[in-house]
């Protein structure tokens, strides 16, 4: 709880952590620190249409971040935790900076980490994240020490939890009237069929 409790200062102090998630490794900051979302994205090299995903503990928070009806609930009650990305029309609480900026959309994830799940109740709020593939890269890092060696000062702490998975999430999109998978990843997919 000792480095749980570091890593919530880093994030409260306005910093970006990589965190490991049940998928991949990923970078976070605050759900509100505009500079710490900049940041990512200058990292990542992607505009603002590229979705950031927010992390959240349970179902119950994502009512509060995302317009969810009863289909899409019932999907997503049977896939979290885990490892699964949806992209849902978003409320009002929901920064603009962080949607979508033609289709005010947001990406939102319950994973099954414990380091995760430790950190967002500490917190107690939701995490602003994205994977932790860099430019140019086939596969998102992996290894704690890679990232310290390849990122450096641009992060302000790397939670490690040892070697992560290779793979990122699968992206689903909940916004039509079908599911449409954006990414296959870690989470299959089969059940759509």
């Amino acid at each position: 709880m000792r480095l749980v409790r570091q890593a919530v200062e880093r994030l409260e102090q306005g910093g970006v952590i990589a965190l490991p998630t049940d998928a991949c490794y990923a970078l976070a900051c605050m759900i509100g620190d505009k500079s710490g979302a900049e940041r990512i994205r200058r990292l990542r090299q992607v505009d603002d249409s590229h979705h950031l995903t927010l992390l959240c503990r349970d179902l119950s928070e994502l009512g509060l971040y995302a317009k969810v009806d009863n289909s899409a609930f019932r999907l997503m009650k049977a896939l979290t935790p885990g490892p699964y990305t949806f992209i849902l029309p978003a409320t009002r609480e929901v920064p603009r900076r962080l949607q979508h900026p033609k289709r005010r959309t947001v990406g939102l994830r319950v994973p099954d980490s414990q380091v995760v799940q430790a950190l967002l109740a500490e917190l107690g709020a939701p995490l602003m994240s994205a994977t932790l593939r860099l430019p140019g890269d086939a596969h998102p890092l992996s290894e704690p020490w890679e990232m310290a060696e390849r990122l450096g000062a641009q992060v302000d702490a790397i939670v490690d939890s040892g070697a992560g998975n290779l793979e990122a999430t699968t992206v689903i999109d909940l916004t039509g009237s079908t599911p449409e998978v954006l990414r296959q990843g870690l989470g299959p997919v089969d059940f759509l069929d």
